[in-house]
This record gives C-alpha cells, sequence and structure tokens, in this order.
C-alpha cells in the first residue's frame, strides 16, 4: 500500500480501525471522519491505495485499489487485482493482530471501491472480526459467494450504508447486495440516506459511531 494515515488512541490501545477511501482518494480523505466516530481505545488507520491506471477512467492513474473496468452490474471485473488487494488488506489486520490486538477488536471499512474491498476482505479473512461498514458500495466477485465466506466470519455484523440517489454506484446496487449478503451473513443493517448522492452525512456517521461502540465497547 502506497502509505497509511494512523491515528493512535488516547488511552490503552485495545481495539483498531481500518477504513478504505474510494477511488481516486487518500487516505487522509477519511482520516477526520474515522476519528470522529471512535473512541479514545480506538487506534485509526486509513491506507492509501497504489496509484494505477484504471480502465473505467480511460487508463488514467489514480490511487485505486484494483481495476474497474465497467459499472455495468454484469460488466467484467479485475480479479486478480481484487485478490492482491484483499491480501494486502489481509496482511494490516494481521500486523494489528501480531501486536496485541484480537482480531475480534478489529472493524474493517471502506467507502466505494474500498467498502467494496472491504465486503470481500472481511468474509474471506480467516478469523473472526468485530463487523465491517460498507459504505455506497457492492459486493465483488458475488459469482465466489457464498463459497468463499470463511465459517469465522459467517456471522459477521455488517452496517451497509447508502444513499438513494447515488449517481456513481446505484442505490439499487446497494438492495441487492445486501440481499446476496443476507443468504450467508445474517447479521447485516441496511441504512438507506434519502437526498444523499454519492457521498457521506451526518446521519451516516451518526450510524457509523454507533455501530462502532457496539462492536467495540471499552474492556
Amino acid at each position: 500500500m502506497a502509505g497509511r494515515v494512523v491515528i493512535d488512541p488516547s488511552a490503552k490501545h485495545t481495539a483498531t480501525l481500518i477504513f478504505l477511501h474510494g477511488l481516486g482518494d487518500t487516505g487522509h480523505g477519511w482520516a477526520g471522519a474515522m476519528s470522529s466516530i471512535r473512541s479514545n481505545y480506538i487506534k485509526v488507520i486509513c491506507p492509501t491505495a497504489p496509484t494505477q491506471p484504471v480502465t473505467l477512467n480511460a487508463g488514467f492513474r489514480m490511487p485505486s485499489w484494483f481495476d474497474l473496468r465497467s459499472l455495468d452490474e454484469k460488466g467484467p471485473e479485475d480479479v486478480a487485482g481484487i485478490h492482491s488487494a484483499r491480501d494486502s488488506v489481509h496482511s494490516l489486520i494481521e500486523d494489528e493482530v501480531k501486536a496485541g490486538i484480537p482480531s475480534n477488536r478489529i472493524i474493517l471499512g471502506g467507502f466505494s471501491q474500498g467498502g467494496a474491498l472491504a465486503l470481500y476482505s472481511a468474509f474471506t479473512y480467516s478469523k473472526p472480526l468485530a463487523g465491517v461498514m460498507a459504505l455506497s458500495c457492492w459486493l465483488p466477485l458475488r459469482n465466489e459467494f457464498p463459497g468463499c465466506v470463511t465459517e469465522q466470519n459467517r456471522q459477521l455484523p455488517v452496517l451497509q450504508c447508502h444513499g438513494d440517489c447515488d449517481p456513481l454506484v446505484p442505490y439499487k446496487w446497494g438492495q441487492i447486495t445486501t440481499q446476496a449478503i443476507r443468504k450467508f451473513a445474517p447479521q447485516i443493517e441496511f441504512k438507506t440516506y434519502p437526498g444523499v448522492m454519492h457521498s457521506s452525512c451526518d446521519a451516516e456517521l451518526a450510524d457509523m459511531k454507533r455501530f462502532v461502540q457496539t462492536n467495540l465497547p471499552a474492556q
């Protein structure tokens, strides 16, 4: 990964929140928001994706977790790139586990392309996580599910959020994603934000804060 923003806890470190930005952004784009929703014992890590050509943007190079080839629901996907990005996320999680934070004290999250990667990485991780927050996104490589889901994360708490006026990742994709996930991971909550486009809002941040507090309580 190209770099990361790390916000250390002000109290004893007992939990970690890892959040993945959207296409063309950097870890700095979400660091402030994540800091505002975490408790003082939670470390925040906002990595930056590697800069690479993106087919959807005429090959223009930008921070991207994997290549986006189409916005068509049934369009081709960058299988190798998604798998490679998943491995990088798993390595980030493992670094925290090696540092003494149990996997079930780690929440993964992301927005748009980062949210898609967060979902895929969480369900394919070999140890139980505390939860995953998926904002304005979709489930990549749908044909691999549910076969690729690890037994440890079939009860994973999921918060999925989507604005109903999203012009980039259609609200319908969010609904389809929730329906697909509910078949193999029933602890999913889908929140709709009326009038919100491809962005976040105060109500969404409040829902995320509640999810973090619920699934990463003080010890």
